[in-house]
């Protein structure tokens, strides 16, 4: 389950309140993305220890749920994969069990045990013809969050097929948001933005009062932005892929795969989700983008507190039901 972000720009006027307050943001490098956090704050050096204790937030979490790091609670679970479960922190098996949940809600369009894939798509404009089905049904045999066994008692986590592994590619970034956010609003901030590569997060209000503006970018032209929207205390996150596809015998292919087939999603363009937390939208966005219109907004109209735009392939627009966009 590859994904691709690209960014909601943040419309902010970053002026002073009548309290003397500014916003503050710093944009480095973490988990191989983007950051760029932002802190409303008195004064500049109170804004670096607020950020620098988000960045050290994040950078914990990374430990956690990273697949590349031979010593973390996720690779022992990888390398135990078909031979034993493997205790882990109650904080990792939370975060997987959730995982799960929006599994089966998604019916596997989301599944952490993609990492399982090989690769065999390649967007790089290297492929000059369709992998084989059976190339492509040999991909996705380890496939498959059913064979992610938990035991809640022992906090125990184990993968039934040897060769399988889970990783959060399509949900950590946006958990590790929410765990700074969470951490920021504990020691007191009264408001920011968590913006990991376009899984943005924020609460409060700007310093002059007023709700932070998102603009969602325009696929179709990623100078633009095609709709502007007040968020208070949320999250949204966008997957889409206006650049990285392939055509094959007429259709688009994207480089967003489907963990149950084994082939790239086609037919949209991009998928918004707008929920209270990023780590659901974060999976949900790329569920939506997986599952396609219809279903997927019917998934997200059942949602309380979620919605979602989407443009397809043609451009158009489609929207959940409760959702208020301005578009230009």
């Amino acid at each position: 389950m590859i994904r691709h972000f690209f960014i909601l720009f943040v419309l902010a006027t970053f002026g002073l309140s009548v309290f003397g307050q500014q916003a503050y943001t710093r944009t480095l490098s973490i988990m191989g993305s983007r950051f760029d956090i932002t802190v409303v704050a008195n004064t500049e050096s109170e804004s670096n220890t607020y950020i620098d204790l988000a960045i050290n937030e994040i950078q914990r979490i990374e430990k956690l749920i990273s697949s590349w790091d031979a010593n973390s609670e996720t690779s022992a679970i990888n390398k135990n994969a078909g031979i034993k479960p493997v205790k882990v922190s109650r904080e990792l098996f939370s975060l997987i069990r959730r995982a799960l949940r929006i599994s089966e809600i998604t019916d596997g369009a989301f599944d952490i045990s993609y990492a399982s894939m090989d690769r065999i798509w390649h967007f790089d404009g290297s492929m000059k013809a369709m992998p084989s089905e059976e190339t492509i049904a040999a991909s996705v045999a380890l496939v498959g969050y059913q064979n992610i066994v938990l035991d809640r008692a022992a906090s125990t986590v184990f993968l039934k097929k040897k060769g399988m592994k889970i990783g959060f590619g399509a949900i950590g970034k946006g958990y590790a948001a929410d765990k700074a956010k969470s951490l920021l609003m504990d020691k007191g901030v009264s408001a920011g933005i968590i913006n990991a590569s376009g899984d943005m997060n924020t609460w409060g209000k700007q310093p002059d009062g007023s709700n932070w503006k998102v603009a969602v970018t325009n696929p179709m032209d990623k100078d633009k932005a095609f709709a502007l929207l007040s968020l208070n205390n949320g999250a949204v996150v966008t997957s889409g892929d206006y650049e990285k596809y392939v055509n094959f015998n007429g259709i688009r292919y994207a480089h967003i795969i489907d963990p149950r087939t084994g082939y790239p999603a086609h037919g949209i363009i991009s998928a918004t989700v707008f929920a209270p937390m990023a780590e659901m939208a974060d999976a949900l966005a790329t569920s939506v983008f997986v599952l396609g219109i219809d279903v997927g907004l019917d998934r997200i109209n059942q949602m309380s507190q979620v919605e979602c735009i989407i443009v397809d392939d043609k451009g158009n627009i489609h929207q959940s039901d409760n959702i208020n966009i301005k578009t230009d």
